[in-house]
């Protein structure tokens, strides 16, 4: 995921995770084009996200996430990202490209209220 948002740049980049049904756990990456082609907002590609739950449908997995970049601000959800949150079960990835180094923090979006939720890689 960092490394397709530094591909991104200079917009932001997005993609999507799935994982097996009823879990919390992301097992698969879809990078996918940002159709917006914007360094402020992003629109996961149509074509994109059919491909990827096509890819994860086939594989028993469901898509349980985004994920996208900030270029200039830091891993947390905007007022945009607050408000064009599509699923509240899903979690919302975001990888800040502000720093030196990316800081990478996942939330819930609910009602446009977002809550932190620990990230662990295995």
């Amino acid at each position: 995921m960092v490394g397709h948002a530094y591909d991104g740049l200079p917009d932001e980049a997005c993609g999507l995770f799935a994982g097996p049904p009823a879990t919390e756990r992301a097992t698969e990456f879809y990078p996918c084009r940002n159709a917006a082609a914007s360094s402020r907002v992003y629109t996961i590609d149509p074509k994109d996200h059919l491909q990827a739950d096509r890819d994860a449908e086939r594989r028993g997995l469901e898509i349980i996430g985004v994920m996208h970049s900030h270029t200039h601000t830091d891993a947390y959800p905007s007022p945009t990202d607050l408000s064009q949150a599509p699923d509240p079960g899903w979690h919302y990835v975001i990888v800040s490209l502000r720093q030196e180094a990316p800081v990478l923090r996942s939330f819930r979006i609910v009602d446009e209220t977002s809550t932190e939720e620990m990230v662990g890689v295995l």
